[in-house]
């Protein structure tokens, strides 16, 4: 790559990492604006220089899902930030071996699946 080539793409992760970083100050003020300043899960308080350890959580875990009413959002201590993330991470790698499930959908069935066409048979 040449000399300026490489530049470019400095240039380029730099105003990538600057705009993440911009979108995800905006996003953050506006949570620890709605919501009181506790994790959502240990219920430690958080003020003054130890704010900066509580983060906002993306419930879905898409950061680039941010409605305006915050729905999305819980703020989490950075201990308990990190333990649902590492949560998620050990159940994708187990996929469904943890719960004996082989159908892909991840352990999420459906208990009204044919049901529509038991009650026709019965009302038949």
């Amino acid at each position: 790559m040449s000399a300026k080539g490489s530049d470019n793409s400095r240039q380029i992760l730099e105003e990538v990492r600057r705009n993440r970083q911009e979108r995800e100050k905006t996003y953050r003020e506006r949570a620890l604006k709605m919501y009181p300043w506790i994790c959502a899960h240990c219920g430690r308080e958080f003020e003054g220089k130890r704010l900066k350890e509580l983060t906002v959580h993306h419930k879905d875990h898409n950061h680039d899902n941010n409605p305006p009413d915050g729905s999305n959002w819980e703020l989490l201590c950075i201990y308990c930030h990190d333990n649902e993330h590492s949560r998620d991470q050990v159940a994708d790698a187990y996929g469904d071996a943890v719960s004996g499930d082989s159908s892909g959908t991840g352990g999420k069935t459906n208990p009204f699946a044919g049901l529509g066409d038991m009650l026709k048979g019965k009302l038949d």
